[in-house]
């Protein structure tokens, strides 16, 4: 069955292999020579180095949004240079004297702040890169690329330089970034490069080279080419050494614990084993300064999926985590160092070699220990990885997963599955130049104790995506046994709440999803989107399990505001029997129900803006509503302050009870400059019983060096406002060059 599926799809994909071969390449019809500084370029937002006067120009932006047919509204103009230390770009944003800038704070993106940005694909193979953006105010916003149009994650930093000053007419930005900063190879003489500015007043956005509509405009598709008329500077000595000394105070009254105080310090290192290749290496790591999730209501069957944010494991994610699709991950980094609730578990050291061996090969191999604590053994973690690239932008690879735990011999009696889990499998995935078609194909299998069939985890699918038409198909087999000690796999676990005990059911589902889009040249609307999905999903012998269709229909204006409508209809073979209250559990039968929503956002651009829903339908045997609402109002650029609402009605006949939902979270930031935050974070939700209040100070005192004060506080919501724990800590790190 497999070998069928697999011919069938490349046969589907011989056209799209010949498109991806003969497809011209816009880095034909772009192209930005780079000469060398006479001397060093003084980052101050004022352009009157040597070196700007020398550089050469590119100047004709063109409109990627609100569509992709004319030129910039206003001119912007991009120089670069470079010397043995620095590669340097320049900006002039031609403009009013008002600006709009959500924030100060780091990584606050490109689509909401007038703002400048650079593509960099320094292998030039469009399935990695670095994304560097500045807003008028100087907040710096960094990335790297994985060669998709998937919306960025803004979770990877790295040490770089820049300034910007303001004028009546336009704004300069001043760009430094350290060739320690990327990985590249000094033989490679053309870099991918595009340039992207956002000017929020008028609600565009524009690109160096023609960024189609439907496109990021980060995708690295469609970059130009930075020709390096001499080969760039080899880099040497590339060391950072960033330790970092804590401490603080705890308190856990749920578990009995009184206050104590805790110390603790270890350190992170980076070097770079050749000009693509970095080793990154973490001695006693600690993120007590990372953010707190940010809670959701959960009206599924299954677990979600949280983002991963700690630092160590952001460099080239995407090597490891790319693996498989959303729902289903063969590696999830957050299962190393947390438990299932996200509490902390001790991590000793770990180290990762990651990056290119050669032009068109990537490697990633990562390994990690962590401590015992309560139940949980110590724990050793293997990663690795290897992506080859093939034709003008399609990708070959395959990684191994081993996760091997220290327990006593009592241990191992109680839970024998719990000794080891290994992962192995391989994908292929093509597409053509322009990205407006993709396929996929992949397998994967997984080894545990005692464990010898229904194993295996198997999809393939394509995607088509033009300016007006979208189309998806994913199909999916999942065995009952594929288990993933280092992943998440969504729907394999299913609860049974009768008998407070979760049972492993694979699946097969086919997920197919079409989007047409109108784009109007005239009038205020920007775009009519509507979207038709299925996802149909089987048990392993083929019985019918769900089918959910779902229809949308969104109208966006040029004003950023927008209203989408939305229905669902799901029939569902409830397996096992499922509670949503504290009643009777809802018993496993067949069950159809549908859902309507609707909602409206302002324009962002305001200093006060609110999008609001409203929902409602059934669910399993009962009704449900919703309203979900949020509003922000800021005091550009030094206060920000929101407040999101989610309040969820659920009632079901006879004994199986109702219950009402509320999660309130309130977010206050004060960006006192671009190196000093306060950032005050609440979470009500009487779903988890939590009520978490999380309050972080922040002094950026050098470049990637920082001190953090950290408050947080948990209380029950019944019996309300009881608190579980607490605890203050400050964490000191200084980044140091070697």
């Amino acid at each position: 069955m497999f070998c069928r599926k697999l011919t069938w799809l490349l046969i589907m994909l011989c056209p799209l292999i010949s498109i991806a071969q003969s497809t011209p390449s816009y880095q034909d019809q772009y192209q930005l020579h780079i000469k060398k500084a006479s001397k060093p370029v003084k980052i101050d937002g004022v352009l009157d180095d040597a070196a700007w006067a020398e550089a050469t120009v590119s100047s004709d932006f063109i409109r990627k949004y609100p569509n992709d047919l004319v030129n910039a509204k206003r001119r912007t103009v991009a120089k670069v240079s470079f010397d043995d230390n620095f590669i340097y770009f320049a900006f002039i944003a031609y403009d009013t004297s008002h600006h709009v800038v959500q924030s100060l704070k780091r990584d606050g993106g490109h689509e909401t702040n007038d703002a400048v940005g650079i593509i960099l694909d320094p292998m030039n193979q469009r399935t990695t890169g670095f994304f560097f953006v500045v807003n008028a105010f100087n907040t710096q916003t960094d990335d790297q690329l994985d060669g998709t149009s998937q919306p960025l994650s803004l979770s990877w930093d790295n040490k770089w330089f820049s300034a910007t000053k303001r004028l009546a007419d336009h704004w300069i930005a001043e760009i430094a970034i350290p060739f320690k900063t990327i990985r590249y190879s000094n033989e490679k003489l053309k870099w991918g490069l595009n340039f992207l500015r956002s000017d929020l007043k008028e609600n565009e956005y524009t690109t160096w080279t023609r960024m189609p509509i439907n496109f990021k405009s980060y995708d690295l598709g469609y970059t130009g080419s930075l020709i390096w008329d001499n080969p760039p500077p080899p880099t040497t000595g590339n060391i950072s050494f960033i330790p970092y000394v804590t401490g603080g105070a705890n308190e856990d009254k749920e578990n009995g614990e009184a206050l104590k105080g805790t110390a603790n310090a270890g350190f992170d290192a980076k070097i770079g084993l050749t000009s693509s290749l970095n080793l990154d290496l973490t001695v006693n790591p600690d993120f007590s300064q990372i953010e707190v999730d940010q809670q959701v209501t959960n009206l599924t069957r299954f677990n979600i999926f949280l983002p991963e944010r700690r630092t160590f494991f952001l460099e080239n994610a995407d090597l490891f985590a790319g693996y498989g699709i959303p729902p289903i991950r063969p590696f999830y980094s957050r299962t190393i160092g947390l438990d299932n609730n996200g509490n902390r578990i001790p991590i000793y050291g770990g180290a990762r070699i990651s990056g290119n061996i050669a032009s068109r090969t990537r490697i990633g191999v990562m390994n990690m220990q962590t401590g015992r604590k309560d139940e949980f053994a110590s724990q050793n973690y293997t990663a690795v990885s290897v992506n080859q690239g093939f034709f003008k932008r399609s990708l070959f690879r395959a990684y191994f997963l081993n996760h091997q735990a220290f327990m006593t011999a009592s241990e191992k009696a109680i839970k024998p599955m719990d000794q080891y889990g290994r992962n192995a499998g391989f994908d292929m995935n093509f597409a053509n130049l322009k990205g407006t078609w993709s396929g996929w194909i992949s397998h994967n299998q997984s080894w545990k104790p005692n464990i010898n069939d229904k194993s295996g985890y198997s999809s393939f699918g394509f995607e088509h995506n033009t300016a007006n038409f979208g189309f998806v198909l994913d199909a999916t087999n999942v065995g009952t046994n594929y288990y993933t000690d280092m992943g998440y796999v969504q729907r394999i676990e299913n609860y049974d709440a009768l008998r407070d005990t979760s049972i492993r059911v694979g699946f097969k589902h086919l997920f197919t999803e079409m989007t047409y889009r109108i784009n109007p040249k005239q009038g205020n609307i920007l775009r009519h989107t509507f979207q038709l999905s299925n996802y149909n999903v089987h048990n392993p012998n083929n019985t019918f399990n769900e089918n959910n269709t779902e229809f949308s229909y969104r109208f966006e204006m040029k004003n950023t505001s927008g209203v989408e409508l939305s229905g669902s209809h799901t029939i569902v073979d409830l397996l096992f029997p499922i509670s949503f209250t504290d009643a009777t559990p809802i018993p496993a039968q067949v069950y159809n129900y549908s859902q309507t929503k609707l909602t409206y956002s302002s324009d962002i651009r305001k200093k006060f803006n609110f999008a609001a829903g409203v929902g409602g339908g059934t669910l399993f045997n009962g009704t449900y509503q919703q309203i979900v609402t949020k509003f922000v109002l800021r005091s550009q650029p030094l206060l920000n302050l929101s407040i999101s609402f989610e309040y969820n009605k659920l009632k079901f006949p006879g004994n199986y009870g109702s219950t009402e939902l509320f999660l309130i979270a309130p977010r206050a930031e004060i960006n006192f400059s671009t190196t000093l935050f306060w950032t005050t974070f609440v979470q009500y939700n009487t779903q988890r019983n939590n009520f978490n209040i999380n309050s972080r100070f922040q002094w950026r005192y050098k470049p990637m060096s920082d001190l953090f004060i950290v408050y947080t506080d948990n209380y029950f919501t019944d019996p309300f406002f009881k608190n579980k724990n607490r605890a203050i800590v400050f964490k000191l790190n200084y980044w140091l060059n070697l």
